[in-house]
């Protein structure tokens, strides 16, 4: 059984929907009345569902990572550094890189080429 959907509580919803569009290349889409924004992958990977934090829910209070898996992450790192995302510094693991950020309700995303390891 795969793992389709991922949700997120966000104090602003649109603002992050924008960073996850900006930067990651989902689609936003909600239907009226409905209190969830789906963000639709467009690779095929799972979909992030935005909802409203509730007022006493603290940004960041999370044990939860989203990873996007990128080929070329020093590149993908200068990309997203001119539409101002700033990844921390990019770290070399057991054959492959990452490198570790924040969207704008201060979640923990990373971005890393593990699946692309060779060996």
């Amino acid at each position: 059984m795969p793992l389709n959907r991922l949700v997120i509580y966000a104090g602003n919803v649109e603002e992050t929907a924008r960073f996850y569009e900006k930067h990651f290349g989902f689609k936003a889409t909600s239907l009226p009345g409905d209190r969830i924004m789906e963000l639709i992958a467009q690779d095929g990977g799972a979909n992030i569902m935005l909802h409203r934090a509730a007022k006493g829910q603290r940004s960041g209070q999370s044990i939860v990572k989203l990873v996007f898996d990128v080929e070329d992450v020093e590149a993908f790192c200068r990309r997203c550094a001119e539409n101002g995302l700033e990844f921390g510094p990019i770290h070399k693991a057991d054959g492959y890189l990452f490198a570790n950020a924040k969207d704008p309700c201060q979640n923990s995303i990373s971005v890393s080429s593990r699946a692309f390891r060779k060996g």
